[in-house]
């Protein structure tokens, strides 16, 4: 009996030596890269950031930049190592589009959102005219980024985004936001102190980061600042002013819910992709409640953020506009959902 179970395991091993090694080789891989990215943390020192900070300290004097606010500016940069590990420990648990909705959009917000546009209605209609942007759209945009300007976000801008240019790995990112923050301080838009933001760079109630600033921001109330920090008019205008310039369309929506009532050839955000309402509605889209797509010339995508078992939805170009502002579907989605329930009240 010893005889045979010592040649079935020999069989098995012989049979699954390649599954084996393959796994040994994976394991070695993950091992080896965890040590490779243990060393580069550890080689991440106060000193090598000193020199770091001293080598751009001495390219922003190359670009011109006051020599007086440089030295204010540079006193003030530390080693932040948080945002680095922030940076490298993006949340991976996948969340539904229910999940996250139920988070960004609650009631409570909705309710705010509704006070906020009420309250501010006067000066956002008198943007949106100008802009040529939905006032909802900007309340509801305004809302997810900084919860109405209550969430900016309490790190130096400055030091987070040295820490992270020093950390390398999208140093070009980190550091052209970096000389744009320090640009911002030159041209006087903000204070040293006030220049504040999330761990990333990302500042004030817009939450732009420093290069979207110096694109997108607006001095609506001409007082010599663009004050994305503490002056809702700037704030209003930035946002207008962003989806202004990024193609926005203010006699079209975002999107709809709607149904499939069978396959659909293709799905997703690829230019390629957009079809007429006609279209989607011969290949049987429907409404959410089921009912026919509007007769309407308009070009849409299909999108499916959680498969065909999750919420499914065509949107429209200013849909591809909120992309532009951030990558996530489901945050494009969000802001679409706040502005319809602003638009009904709540």
């Amino acid at each position: 009996m010893g005889n045979i179970r010592e040649a079935l395991t020999t069989s098995f091993k012989k049979r699954n030596l390649p599954v084996l090694l393959s796994v040994f080789v994976l394991a070695l891989t993950c091992l080896l890269h965890n040590i490779a990215q243990a060393a580069a943390s550890d080689a991440l020192t106060k000193e090598g950031f000193a020199t770091y900070v001293a080598s751009l300290k001495t390219e922003a004097v190359n670009k011109g930049m006051d020599l007086d606010k440089l030295d204010e500016a540079f006193a003030t940069i530390t080693f932040r190592p948080t945002v680095v590990k922030s940076d490298k420990n993006q949340p991976e648990k996948k969340i539904t589009l229910d999940d996250y909705l139920a988070t960004r959009v609650p009631d409570w917000k909705v309710k705010q959102a509704v006070a906020k546009y009420d309250e501010h209605s006067t000066l956002l209609e008198k943007i949106a005219k100008e802009y040529g942007v939905q006032a909802r759209f900007i309340v509801a945009l305004w809302g997810n980024e900084s919860n109405f300007g209550k969430i900016q976000g309490n790190y130096s801008v400055l030091s987070a985004l040295a820490s992270l240019a020093y950390e390398g790995r999208r140093e070009k990112l980190f550091k052209d936001n970096f000389f744009a923050a320090l640009q911002i301080l030159n041209e006087g838009h903000t204070s040293l102190d006030a220049l504040q933001g999330s761990w990333a760079g990302a500042m004030g109630q817009t939450q732009f980061m420093p290069i979207s600033f110096l694109n997108y921001a607006v001095d609506y109330d001409g007082d010599g600042k663009k004050d994305i920090w503490g002056t809702e008019a700037d704030v209003f205008a930035s946002i207008a002013n962003y989806l202004s310039s990024e193609g926005w369309n203010s006699k079209g929506t975002w999107g709809r819910q709607v149904k499939l009532s069978g396959a659909v050839p293709f799905s997703g955000l690829a230019k390629a992709n957009m079809k007429p309402l006609s279209f989607w509605k011969q290949n049987g889209v429907t409404r959410f409640d089921g009912s026919a797509l509007p007769n309407v010339d308009i070009n849409a995508s299909l999108i499916m953020p959680d498969g065909e078992d999750g919420r499914i939805y065509l949107v429209y170009d200013n849909f591809h506009t909120l992309m532009k502002w951030n990558r996530s579907s489901y945050f494009g989605i969000s802001v679409g959902y706040l502005s319809e329930r602003i638009k009904r009240g709540y």
